[in-house]
């Protein structure tokens, strides 16, 4: 029968509580920070029966911050062993090693109960990485895992791509900036032929030394065959053109994937072009972000072309920092005039003439673009029109935490509400949203939006 003392340990209300006596049993000083973020999501607990994730980030501004070493981690096992309303662990930006990273594990081989753990950007090496991959053969709870940011490499990697093939219920895995070899990430394409419940990867930054893209065809190939992945994240993948056009020959019969991320990768004009070609198919894709690349007037005015009138599915498209003109711009806007489906649209970076600013501004005005669902937004001085920056855009809320507002705001991390949200149309925008966002208001006097960060000049 349960004692007093475990009925409190178990419920929200005698959370703190528990994290002290866990401290005491384990002789451990009551690190200040988890006992206040304890204390906090106990109180935030809106009943008995709540489940929630614990959020312990080391980067945190709003509050003074004691980073987590393996001793809290070993104190944090033991709460979790003793309370079930904590499926989740947010534990990015701290201190944890290799140590850490075999409590959690021997954890995560017990528990049927967790689903999200977060150790991104902490001290984890291939030890931790294959401690962590281990449990995960045999864990049958978690869903989502992020490791990004620790220094794992091929080695920590490859336990990663075994665990893939023995795990039924992992579906999200953020394995970028781990130092990753070429051959571990041809390694987990591979897998992924077979498995049939990962929807989302990412393996952005790995160690690349030739100049032959092989990963890229690897993935491309994968593509044919996987029909289960639905988001794929290759950032900073030195990727040219050939690797674009080695994906998109792919994805052509590919019917599940939704999102593809290019972030900040070498593709030019041509490259462009391939994509253009993939979204005339009218493939599932809804969302497509090329930030931080270079492909310029001639490679949006391909991309517009393709979205005229032969693609209703793509639902948010990024084209930030990519050397385009008023050229390019004013090609793009022009077919959002005829496009009803995309709805998601950032072009901040570029180089903005003021022909460019009134097409933006005018969509803005006449309701085609919500003031949330775009990067800019226009103010006017002496008669003429600019654009300012928003901080608005696909997953600006992925490495950190905003001060203020919630983390998960749409406007912010508008890839994860498109995923989830059925596809828009323009019958579906509210316009009285126009009505309120200030757009008129700053014509008639020359404010300046509250969101905007900076000023686009002429």
């Amino acid at each position: 029968m349960e004692t007093k003392e475990e009925s409190r340990m178990s419920t929200p209300s005698g959370l703190k509580a528990s994290y002290v006596d866990a401290c005491n049993e384990l002789d451990q000083a009551v690190n200040p920070f988890i006992e206040s973020m304890v204390d906090r999501a106990a109180r935030s607990s809106r009943s008995f029966y709540d489940e929630f994730t614990l959020i312990l980030n080391g980067n945190s501004t709003l509050y003074p911050v004691q980073r987590l070493t393996d001793d809290d981690a070993a104190v944090l096992v033991r709460l979790l062993r003793r309370n079930i309303h904590i499926t989740g662990l947010d534990l990015r930006f701290n201190n944890i090693t290799n140590c850490g990273a075999e409590l959690i594990a021997k954890f995560l081989l017990e528990t049927e109960t967790f689903s999200v753990l977060n150790l991104m950007c902490n001290d984890i090496g291939s030890n931790g990485a294959e401690w962590l991959a281990k449990a995960l053969q045999l864990n049958i709870s978690v869903r989502h895992l992020r490791v990004n940011g620790n220094k794992i490499g091929s080695k920590g990697g490859m336990h990663f791509a075994t665990m893939l093939q023995l795990n039924s219920t992992l579906e999200s895995l953020d394995i970028a900036d781990c130092d990753l070899g070429i051959q571990c990430v041809i390694g987990l394409a591979t897998v992924l032929n077979h498995n049939k419940t990962l929807k989302s990867i990412d393996v952005g930054r790995p160690l690349v030394y030739t100049l032959q893209e092989e990963m890229t065809v690897h993935m491309a190939d994968m593509l044919h065959v996987n029909q289960s992945l639905q988001e794929l994240h290759l950032e900073r993948f030195e990727m040219k053109d050939f690797g674009v056009q080695q994906l998109c020959e792919q994805l052509v019969k590919n019917k599940t994937l939704r999102y593809l991320d290019l972030r900040c990768n070498q593709i030019s004009c041509d490259g462009a072009k391939y994509l253009a070609e993939l979204l005339k198919h009218n493939t599932p894709l809804k969302i497509l972000d090329l930030s931080a690349n270079r492909i310029g007037d001639d490679g949006l005015v391909y991309i517009s072309d393709a979205l005229r009138y032969l693609n209703d599915q793509l639902q948010g498209l990024s084209v930030t920092r990519n050397s385009i003109t008023g050229v390019g711009l004013v090609a793009f806007a022009n077919i959002l005039k005829s496009n009803n489906s995309l709805s998601n649209v950032y072009i901040w970076g570029n180089e903005f003439d003021e022909e460019a600013c009134i097409e933006f501004a005018n969509l803005l005005k006449v309701g085609r673009l919500m003031p949330k669902q775009t990067d800019v937004s226009p103010y006017w001085i002496d008669g003429h029109v600019y654009l300012a920056e928003l901080a608005h855009g696909l997953q600006m809320f992925y490495y950190w935490i905003p001060q203020y507002g919630l983390q998960d705001e749409a406007a912010c991390n508008a890839s994860m509400a498109l995923l989830q949200e059925p596809q828009s149309s323009m019958s579906q925008f509210n316009l009285e949203d126009t009505e309120s966002s200030g757009t008129d208001k700053a014509h008639s006097s020359g404010s300046i939006s509250g969101d905007s960060l900076r000023l686009q000049n002429n």
